[in-house]
């Protein structure tokens, strides 16, 4: 009974039990299963069972096959792999197979796995035999043979067969080997007949044993590639037996006997035929193709005296770029003929060959110079229901007396003899659905009135001067390189793109489209002014929504009135002086190159945004956008008369713009109340009344008057009150008295950011600005000549003006309370000497401070608790630093080759957080050691200095 037990235990086992593996390095490459589910570094169950089964431990014996029973069908365990391989004569290491050694050792493994399967009678393979592992291995007999340690880990892949069939599906034919290769699990999966019903073969040198074992195992191949391979047909013939379901065959770079065609005639099931670049028959003598049921047959650049084809269910056939003297052929049903680059087919065989097909619908005569108008004549009396004709290239036709009535699609490329003539025949092919005329050097005009044509192509027609068409399904026209043609009519329902580019001698365009949406004519230089009709309302194309007359250079006034316009450009209309637009719908323009244009009218557009500032001889603006946000007038200086109706306008930008008079001002912010930011630099006609008028912008926060001639300031402080940024950068002819409402009488509550750069305000002025001005929080004074001092300290230390009694108060409790500046600019001050800000200055936000290129700054001390940023670079009289900054963080100092080091180390001495400092040509300091600096200030990151650059 212990006996029946062991053996039931054991058969178990040994079916569960797969071979160990290793994973074949071949050529460099790994097989990706990402579908395995885990790894699991640990021995293979088999080894215990084994152990078990000699020590006759039958308790713990069937707890691990019931174990093994439970666990047959979950996840994939895979360990890791051992040193050898399993199979005899697989080479470990790095040995690579060539795609035939490969196939090679698949079919002499197999055979042999075959004949070891039958002697073991245990439906595997013995993998414990020396024989196949060439190791020694103990056994149940002779359990001392053969001690050889066993590597820790070992690679077990215990996989469902379902599983092995979908990964191996994605395989090719090559990598099938290479996984066959591993184990026998993997052999039998990759050796399935559905991943061998196509062989490749293509450019690999077989032997006929292995070519003819290979179709014996796989009888249901269905295709079979041989291209490339030497004596492919005796391969063939040799295993032609064996490939009775073949269906799709192709050869290639070889010689096919008269025998191989009549071997080929006994395959059954053969429907694909390709053969390329090879020599068919015997010499001189006829080769024959001959087959009751091919449907494809190709036979591309091959060599013959003549070639017949005897297929009486062929449907297509391709002879192209083949070279043979003449071509029989007997295939009623043929549908499709392509005789392209037959150069040797004279015309009576090319036309023989067509005539002996009446139901063909497709014929390719393309490159047969010799094909006259006489052999289409006879095709297309012999074949009715012909649709499709390629007779590019073909010099000697002219398609005069051609009659076609079924084509549909017809390519005349570069044929030298079509004419304008041949239009009226082409135009009885009511059917017609595509033409190509490209490269017809001769060809002058084409009229035609088609109602099934949707293609046209025009390409390079040298003489070509007027077209004419008419069709209500045309959707693709293509024009191009016609330099000669003037006049183009077109008449289209489905016409949706029409692009015209560099057509220079175009004069003339009508279009009857009412589905065109899209339209370039870039480039076109003849176009003259009555365009503009063919585009707006009642032009015929009211669905229009992009028009590109890029460089039209004959355009002097642009008038265009249309409801779908979106998208228009006019860049490089160097010759336009007008533009009118009345386009409601109208969201972008392209103005740009327009160097000439002096009147333009926007009325109405929905355009959101507009710049008009590339414009410099715009002199008369007048625009009307509802939903316009942002205009852009900068630089068009002689613009004198501009109405801007734009209600929802939020920036303007009129800068340069020398005669923008009060009145265009007036009129523009009324209608246009939303306006936020309005700039006015260089308007040097702007007066008190323009600015007056600012009072009916309630919302205006920017304004910048720089580089006027202003120097009453009083209508701005009366007319904006809410103004945060004030920009009055060199107004020359400003006085102190100019600012007096800003300190004096609270003027501009509002405003944060002041710029008086290069303007000719005075010392007292910008100290009373500062000490009063306490919602200030940028202030540039970049290049005020008259700034000799800037001095902040506490009130207790500033002299009140007696003058003033009634503001002393006032100024008092300014004073008091807290600075909100946070950026000072004084940049090139020529004359400032001294820079002091106490800590009882309450600046307590100012967190940079810029200072460079004033020359004659010999004094700088500060006490700013929130500076992190001071420029002091190319202050060359600057002598004393006083710097009570403990978040400085970067000090720039290059240049000022008077401070000694001296004063440099005191005043950093409380800057606790510097980081950066530059003393770049710094004449008094120390430039090779920069230990004291350090001690100084350990916080120091960066010094520059010198030659050491930066340490």
């Amino acid at each position: 009974m212990a006996d029946g037990r062991l053996k039931a235990v054991a058969q178990d086992l040994e079916e569960e039990e797969e071979m160990d593996g290793e994973e074949a390095e071949t050529e460099g490459e790994e097989l990706d299963l990402s579908l395995w589910a885990e790894w699991r570094p640990e021995p293979p169950p088999s080894r215990r069972h084994v152990s078990l089964l000699y020590s006759r431990d039958w308790d713990e014996l069937d707890e691990v096959a019931q174990t093994s029973r439970e666990t047959n069908h979950k996840r994939a365990r895979v360990f890791d792999s051992g040193e050898s391989s399993q199979f005899t004569g697989i080479p470990s290491g790095n040995f690579q197979f060539s795609p035939i050694t490969e196939m090679n050792y698949l079919l002499n493994f197999s055979d042999d796995a075959v004949e070891r399967q039958d002697e073991a009678g245990d439906g595997g393979i013995d993998l414990t035999t020396q024989d196949l592992t060439n190791e020694n291995v103990p056994d149940a007999e002779n359990p001392d043979v053969g001690n050889v340690e066993q590597p820790q880990s070992e690679l077990r892949m215990d996989l469902t067969d379902d599983l092995l069939y979908l990964i191996f599906s994605f395989l090719g034919q090559k990598d099938l080997c290479r996984a066959g290769a591993s184990c026998k699990q993997w052999h039998a999966a990759s050796s399935h007949e559905d991943f061998w019903r196509s062989l490749k073969f293509d450019n690999i040198p077989i032997s006929l044993e292995n070519f003819v074992s290979i179709c014996h195992r796989y009888q249901n191949v269905k295709e079979l590639n041989l291209s490339g391979v030497p004596r492919a047909d005796v391969l063939f013939m040799e295993a032609a037996g064996s490939l009775s379901r073949l269906e799709t065959l192709t050869l290639g770079k070889g010689h096919l006997s008269d025998a191989f065609f009549q071997e080929l005639s006994e395959l059954p099931a053969l429907i694909n035929l390709s053969i390329c670049d090879s020599a068919l028959g015997g010499g001189i003598n006829e080769a024959t193709i001959q087959h009751d049921r091919l449907r494809n047959l190709h036979i591309v650049k091959c060599r013959s005296h003549r070639i017949a084809v005897r297929c009486p269910q062929l449907l297509k056939l391709s002879m192209k770029r083949s070279s043979m003297t003449h071509v029989t052929l007997h295939s009623p049903q043929l549908r499709e003929l392509d005789l392209s680059s037959c150069h040797k087919l004279s015309d009576a065989a090319i036309r023989a060959a067509a005539v002996a097909c009446p139901k063909l619908t497709s014929l390719d005569t393309s490159f047969c110079s010799c094909v006259t108008d006489e052999t289409l004549r006879e095709i297309s009396q012999a074949c009715l229901s012909l649709s499709s004709l390629d007779a590019s290239n073909c010099h000697n036709i002219s398609f005069e007396s051609v009659k076609l009535s079924m084509l549909v699609d017809l390519k005349l490329h570069s044929c030298e003899g079509i004419t304008s003539a041949s239009m009226a025949a082409i135009a009885q092919s009511r059917l017609l659905e595509a033409l190509q005329l490209d490269n017809c050097s001769l060809l002058t005009s084409v009229s035609l009135d088609l109602p099934h044509l949707r293609k046209i192509s025009l390409v390079h027609l040298r003489k070509f001067v007027e077209l004419n068409l008419r069709s209500p399904v045309l959707q693709y026209i293509k024009v191009s390189r016609c330099s000669a043609l003037q006049r183009i009519n077109i008449i289209s329902n489905s016409l949706q793109k029409l692009v015209l580019q560099k057509q220079e001698s175009l004069v003339n365009l009508s279009l009857q489209c009412y589905s065109l949406v899209d339209v370039d004519l870039s480039d076109c230089e003849s176009l003259t002014n009555s365009i503009c009709d063919v585009f707006s309302k009642g032009g015929g194309c009211p669905m229009l929504r992009s028009l590109v007359l890029d460089n039209c250079e004959s355009l002097s006034v642009v008038e265009i009135r249309s409801c779908s316009l979106v998208n228009l450009s006019l860049a490089g209309c160097r010759t336009m002086t007008s533009l009118k637009l009345s386009c409601p719908s109208l969201k972008k323009v392209n103005l740009d190159g327009c160097d000439h244009l002096e009147v333009a009218n926007f009325s109405p557009v929905g355009l959101e945004s507009l710049n008009l500032g590339i414009c410099p001889k715009l002199s008369t603006v007048h625009i009307e956008a509802p939903i316009m946000t942002t205009l852009e007038l900068k630089g068009c200086g002689v613009l004198s008369k501009a109405s801007i109706k734009c209600p929802c306008l939020v920036s303007l930008d009129a800068s340069f713009c020398r005669q923008f008079v009060d009145g265009s001002l007036s009129g523009t912010v009324v209608d246009c109340p939303l306006i936020e930011q309005l700039t006015l630099s260089s308007c040097l006609a702007i007066g008190d009344d323009g600015l007056y008028s600012l009072s009916c912008l309630d919302r205006l926060t920017l304004l910048d008057l720089s580089y006027t001639f202003l120097y009453n300031l009083q209508p701005v402080f009366d007319s904006c009150s809410r103004l945060k940024v004030l920009k009055l950068s060199a107004c020359k002819y400003l006085t102190d008295s100019s600012l007096d409402a800003l300190y004096k009488q609270g003027a501009l509550a509002s405003l944060l950011e002041l710029d008086l750069s290069y303007s000719s305000i005075g010392q007292n002025a910008i100290t009373e600005l500062l000490a009063n001005c306490t919602n200030l929080v940028n202030v540039n004074l970049n290049g005020c000549t008259n700034l000799h001092e800037l001095v902040c300290v506490s009130p207790d230390a500033m002299s009140i003006d007696d003058s003033c009694p009634s503001n002393s108060g006032n100024k008092d409790a300014d004073m008091k309370s807290e600075r909100l500046l946070e950026v000072l600019n004084c940049t090139g001050c020529p004359n400032i000497k001294k820079v002091v800000i106490t800590s009882g200055a309450n600046c307590l936000h100012l967190s940079k401070i810029n200072l460079n290129l004033s020359t004659n700054l010999k004094e700088v001390d500060l006490a700013c608790s929130n500076l992190s940023i001071l420029n002091l670079s190319n202050c060359t009289s600057l002598e004393m630093l006083k710097l009570d900054c403990p978040r400085l963080m970067n000090l720039q100092l290059p240049a000022c080759s008077m401070l000694a080091e001296d004063e440099l180390e005191g005043a950093i001495l409380h800057c606790n957080f510097l980081e950066s400092l530059n003393i770049n040509s710094c004449n008094k300091m120390n430039l090779e050691d920069f230990e004291r600096l350090r001690s100084a200030c350990p916080s120091l990151k960066r010094i520059q200095g010198g030659s050491l650059g930066g340490i």
